[in-house]
């Protein structure tokens, strides 16, 4: 009999299932103060779903062995798309859902074996609304979400934003045979693979300033508009960003524009975006999302509700973070929240009384557990209520 999970699963003690919920209780309020219902998409879907037109690779996914080809789901944006524009077609738009759920991937350990990968996320989608209003909205929900979480101010949180539709326009000038090769090299900042690239020099010297561009985003998109002229691209992003500029700021996090930035998954085809904090070893990513119309488009021709955008929070990522304030800390926090009574009786006859003062503790509110067997006098039970990190004892004599 196996002892150990399988490769890349993760058992999970009950403080983190406590810390888990508590997160996703937090970012649920936030979801339904603005609006957004909650959705369950499904855990299995269609390999065609999953696979997002080619948008996240085949090697990635979880098959499963059944008469079609049927997978676990490595994210929420797709099936939710499909849900909202299949069975919720009807309804009127945008269309605002949030979710919350286990997401599974696979990848190749050191060993070269297969392991899965478990996450648990909690994300918005924002459907049937292709104004920029719609990114700018997500942006505002996002930061609202994170002051609900109260991230300490060491983890230095940073908003990288992105622009498929950016990208695009700055490697229009490149010959066709050689812009995929250029947006692999820019978005994986490879700059010896940019240098390869058989390219006249001065297109050559304008892709290796572009892959050191990133910073604040006036800053940036004055030098963009000196390469692209005030294409209204710019503009609608430079009005997005400053939108953001003093809810950022109070929370203490960076705004910071990267044309070359793209997502892990290739769902996107607009404004893309990734919150990093600074873990106790590197960053960490705790959430990302972006604009995907053509994903939308897939499921629903219809011009006017074919858009999306949205994001995902990585809810363990976050627990994470929190929990790397040190052990004292999280045991100071742990102390704070009050344990269950222990609920005992003297004899094994008074068991149905036991059972019954717990049943008062219910009804008033407070958490009681029972001890299955007597204890002899009061001491004995608040010492096993001590053992088990219980408030007190409710010892009931004979």
């Amino acid at each position: 009999m196996a002892l150990q999970p399988a490769a890349g699963a993760r058992d999970l003690n009950p403080g983190q299932v406590d810390s888990n919920r508590r997160l996703c209780d937090l970012l649920a309020n936030v979801y339904r103060l603005w609006g957004y219902q909650e959705v369950s998409p499904p855990t299995i879907e269609r390999l065609d779903t999953l696979e997002a037109g080619g948008a996240i690779a085949e090697r990635e996914l979880v098959r499963l062995v059944a008469d079609e080809p049927l997978g676990l789901r490595p994210e929420l944006t797709a099936p939710i798309a499909r849900a909202a524009s299949t069975r919720m077609l009807g309804r009127p738009r945008p269309l605002r859902l949030w979710a919350s759920g286990t997401t599974f991937r696979t990848f190749t350990g050191d060993g070269g074996g297969q392991r899965i990968s478990e996450q648990l996320q909690s994300g918005v989608e924002l459907l049937g609304e292709p104004s920029p209003a719609a990114d700018t909205e997500l942006l505002h929900l996002l930061l609202a979400a994170v002051a609900s979480l109260g991230l300490p101010s060491q983890h230095q949180p940073t908003l990288l934003v992105g622009h498929h539709g950016l990208l695009s326009a700055l490697l229009s000038q490149v010959p066709q045979e050689q812009r995929s090769a250029a947006r692999h090299a820019l978005t994986d900042f490879d700059p010896l693979a940019l240098g390869a690239l058989a390219l006249p020099d001065s297109q050559r010297q304008r892709l290796m300033a572009l892959i050191g561009l990133r910073g604040e985003p006036v800053r940036v998109l004055y030098q963009l508009e000196q390469w692209l002229g005030p294409v209204p691209l710019l503009e609608s992003l430079a009005a997005t960003l400053a939108s953001v500029n003093q809810p950022a700021a109070g929370l203490g996090v960076r705004v910071q524009l990267d044309p070359t930035f793209q997502p892990h998954f290739d769902l996107y085809d607009g404004l893309v975006f990734k919150l990093v904090c600074q873990g106790a070893d590197a960053p960490v990513a705790i959430a990302s999302g972006g604009r995907y119309d053509a994903l939308v488009g897939r499921f629903c021709a219809g011009s006017s509700v074919a858009a999306g955008t949205g994001f995902g929070f990585d809810v363990e990522a976050i627990r994470d973070l929190l929990e790397s304030e040190g052990a004292a800390a999280a045991a100071a926090a742990e102390a704070q929240a009050p344990g269950p009574w222990l609920v005992a009786s003297a004899t094994a006859a008074g068991l149905a009384q036991a059972l019954s003062r717990m049943a008062d503790l219910h009804r008033g509110g407070e958490a009681a557990e029972l001890c299955t067997h007597p204890c002899a006098d009061q001491a004995s039970a608040e010492q096993l209520a001590a053992e088990r990190g219980c408030r007190g004892a409710v010892w009931l004599a004979a």
